[in-house]
């Protein structure tokens, strides 16, 4: 009965507003540990985008164009436990996990803006990819 649960609260997570999965307190360490929802290949790479509503436009907006990643967000108004854990204080806060091991942290500063964009995340994307090859 957990496992069907698990799989429909998965199945739901999916269908979220701009096609962009959100993960759970309860599902994170499976997601990033799993590597893509869908079966890319993606060599273990998972970024999880710590989240909040209210600020939603300081959000990371170019998801949808990093290569060779699974990309995630978490409400941390709704996930409290792994927000203590990896002591998120701020939103967006976005996390690189290679095979589930944390590789990078970038951090918003009290201006809650973005603290990465595009280029700078796709290139240690690049190179933690190039070190799986090895």
């Amino acid at each position: 009965m957990k496992q069907l649960l698990f799989i429909i609260s998965v199945i739901l997570i999916s269908f979220t507003t701009s096609a962009q999965t959100f993960i759970t307190d309860s599902n994170f360490d499976v997601m990033i540990n799993k590597g893509s929802a869908f079966g890319n290949d993606n060599n273990g790479i998972v970024i999880v985008e710590f989240w909040v509503d209210f600020n939603k436009d300081n959000a990371f907006k170019d998801f949808k164009s990093i290569k060779n990643v699974t990309y995630y967000r978490m409400d941390i108004a709704n996930s409290t436990k792994i927000k203590a854990k990896y002591k998120v204080r701020m939103a967006p806060t976005l996390i690189v996990f290679k095979d589930g091991v944390v590789q990078h942290t970038y951090k918003a500063k009290l201006d809650l803006l973005c603290p990465v964009n595009l280029k700078q995340i796709q290139s240690l994307i690049n190179e933690l990819t190039v070190e799986s090859k090895f």
